[in-house]
């Protein structure tokens, strides 16, 4: 089935190896999607430049035969592209592997492909910040940060990352058009207008306009991370939430939330951030749309594992619960 016609629902995300114990996992849970990170490389799809076709088929039928579904894979490492963020020399090669990557992509039948463009990553000024009831949470605290040294050779500005990001789509692009994958842009993580001397572009309402602008194509949409969003404003995330939904350029969503906004914030549960969460989704709903959700970070709960298992399923179940209501409210009325 073309993702596209699929209805509006809840995924598994954040996966970066699909082992029997996360296959049960998701389907003990009743859901069937499942989205990949490969923030930091995977086992299925190995590559120091670029992934292979035969590895993106295999991890897509695999998922296919355990009964579940592969929506997407978001985030190459960023050693794939850094050039191509920074406007170094070699960046040209850079983007001629993530080409093939997303012709690669397309071929092996994955519809989309979540990235950004944040050559420093997440950054956080704390990963044990306390939660509630003694959880740990990551946190970020710009007067912290404010004083960190270059993250590279010089300062990078708002001007030279906007141009290479231009760069970089215009040549992206009509590959992502020709192979039949939608490109997803995330908000940079905390959307702050400089970390480590490199210009954080894509942190607010007018940098999403003007990326899609540049980027312009039914293929080019947003990976809307509701927290990343609230970091900058409630009112500003409520604001893109219905901007770009009625415009139909939301493809997925990260559902999470902060408490507090920048220059200071931290990670917390769904129902105890800035946001109304089921206002989030009740929004999403009436839009009409028909991608999907992921549980995306989450606090990491005593005794709980790496993966955080225990806090996933807590989201998951809100955000299950949450779109039953409004399925089973908006059937009762028609």
């Amino acid at each position: 089935m073309n993702y596209r016609e699929l209805p509006m629902r809840v995924a598994v995300g954040q996966v970066r190896e699909l082992t029997d114990e996360i296959i049960l996992y998701t389907k003990q849970m009743g859901i069937q999607d499942l989205q990949f990170n490969f923030f930091h490389g995977s086992p299925h799809v190995p590559g120091d430049t670029h992934w292979e076709y035969m590895d993106l088929l295999r991890l897509r039928t695999r998922c296919e035969d355990a009964g579940l579904r592969l929506n997407a894979i978001e985030n190459v490492p960023i050693k794939f592209y850094d050039k191509v963020m920074l406007g170094k020399p070699g960046r040209d090669e850079q983007i001629e592997n993530m080409q093939t990557t997303i012709r690669n992509l397309g071929r092996a039948g994955i519809p989309v492909f979540g990235y950004h463009f944040v050559v420093c990553g997440v950054w956080r000024t704390s990963t044990t910040a306390p939660g509630r009831a003694g959880a740990q949470v990551t946190a970020f605290d710009m007067e912290l940060a404010q004083n960190a040294p270059l993250s590279f050779d010089r300062v990078y500005t708002d001007d030279e990352m906007w141009a290479n990001y231009a760069y970089f789509m215009k040549a992206i692009l009509p590959v992502a058009e020709e192979a039949g994958v939608t490109l997803a842009l995330h908000p940079d993580d905390p959307p702050v207008p400089s970390l480590g001397g490199v210009a954080r572009i894509i942190r607010s309402f007018d940098a999403f306009q003007r990326a899609l602008e540049i980027g312009d194509s039914p293929n080019h949409g947003l990976d809307f991370c509701v927290g990343s969003w609230s970091e900058m404003s409630p009112a500003e995330c409520m604001q893109g939430l219905r901007y770009f939904g009625e415009r139909g350029k939301i493809v997925y969503v990260h559902f999470r939330d902060v408490v507090g906004s920048v220059p200071k914030f931290r990670e917390g549960f769904i129902g105890e951030g800035n946001l109304d969460m089921f206002e989030v989704m009740k929004t999403l709903w009436e839009l009409g749309f028909t991608g999907y959700l992921i549980d995306d970070h989450v606090p990491m709960m005593s005794n709980d594992g790496g993966w955080n298992s225990r806090s996933r399923a807590f989201a998951n179940g809100q955000m299950t619960a949450m779109l039953d209501i409004l399925q089973k409210g908006y059937v009762a009325k028609g």
